[in-house]
């Protein structure tokens, strides 16, 4: 590491933002929420407390998340939302210098949602911008050697996006994107307890009961739970009981939409890395994959083995941190992931 080192590896996702500075490990862990005021457009909070307002504020305040399925929806307020979390953990200076930055980005991603990207840190104050695809560095984070020809498969399972990457020798053999993520299991749980129970939740309401009692399989005990919401007809306060049972069906849904993309990769891939992905079992990271049962019901579905990573919320963080070690060897722009693909296709 450099003495004067500022370097940065950021996780950039549509639910929250990790921020791994180097020598000290990950020192930012926010949702990826923005609070401002309509009236002056200034920022009022980013992050937890930002994540807290969301639902809660008067009409002159709006609290909003500025991703959406994995890329920048809004960039002006992704702009503000990094400049905020930049100044938490780098002190620039004559002697220390704007950061250089790694950045995550979905394996669907446009040349045109890099540059997106790229600009956005550059705007925030970041003085190098390099992308990493996001499984990749998911797999670095969960500790995988990549180091040789052998082949593995990771799906990381964000807040907006699904990316599937079969890796060998340190770099993406093939991968996919399917934009289904924590966010749209709680917007699943959203919408059945309103058509089956005549129950208005909020977001907040919904992710709580996806972690508590949601399950894509049958769990050996039902699980209860009261939840507080609206009625529908009436508009007033009104408490339903849930159980583990009745949420399968509309979460399996999403799983299923999954399920098919990594069976589709393992379709396009060799036979060679498939039977190296056989052996070696398929790793799951991101904090979708902590829903109760992921594991199981990918391994029924693609008859692999697959194992949850170690705190997987926080893998691809870890793995932009680890990739710090040869950003003197990275190449700065985009990387071009849909070309590249379009490029193997033909």
């Amino acid at each position: 590491m450099q003495f004067f080192s500022n370097d940065l590896g950021i996780d950039l996702g549509t639910s929250n933002v990790r921020i791994y500075v180097e020598g000290e490990g990950i020192k930012v862990k926010e949702p990826s929420v923005v609070a401002f005021s309509k009236t002056t457009g200034k920022i009022l909070q980013v992050g937890s407390a930002a994540r807290n307002m969301l639902g809660r504020t008067p009409g002159n305040i709006v609290a909003m998340y500025p991703l959406k399925g994995g890329v920048i929806s809004d960039h002006e307020m992704t702009v503000r939302m990094l400049e905020d979390l930049f100044h938490k953990v780098s002190k620039s200076s004559i002697f220390r210098p704007k950061p250089r930055v790694v950045i995550t980005v979905p394996s669907g991603v446009t040349e045109v949602e890099e540059r997106t990207v790229i600009n956005a840190a550059i705007e925030a104050g970041a003085r190098r911008v390099y992308l990493i695809e996001e499984p990749l560095a998911a797999a670095l984070g969960a500790g995988l050697d990549l180091s040789g020809n052998t082949g593995h498969l990771v799906i990381d399972i964000g807040g907006g996006t699904t990316n599937i990457a079969v890796l060998t020798q340190n770099a993406v053999a093939s991968s996919a994107s399917v934009a289904i993520g924590g966010d749209d299991f709680d917007d699943a749980i959203a919408h059945y307890v309103r058509s089956k129970h005549q129950t208005v939740i909020g977001k907040s309401t919904a992710e709580e009961i996806k972690n508590q009692i949601g399950s894509v399989i049958g769990r050996p005990e039902v699980l209860t739970m009261k939840v507080h919401g609206r009625d529908v007809t009436t508009g007033a306060p009104k408490d339903t009981n849930l159980n583990s049972n009745e949420l399968i069906r509309p979460l399996t849904h999403l799983a299923n939409m999954i399920a098919d993309q990594v069976l589709s990769l393992l379709d396009e891939t060799s036979p060679e890395l498939v039977g190296d992905i056989a052996g070696n079992g398929i790793v799951l990271t991101g904090g979708g994959s902590q829903l109760w049962g992921m594991d199981q019901f990918l391994m029924n579905r693609t008859k692999v083995r697959c194992s949850l990573a170690d705190d997987p919320d926080t893998c691809a963080a870890r793995g932009c941190g680890m990739s710090l070690a040869w950003i003197n060897h990275m190449n700065e722009g985009p990387i071009n992931i849909a070309r590249k693909r379009l490029l193997n296709i033909r």
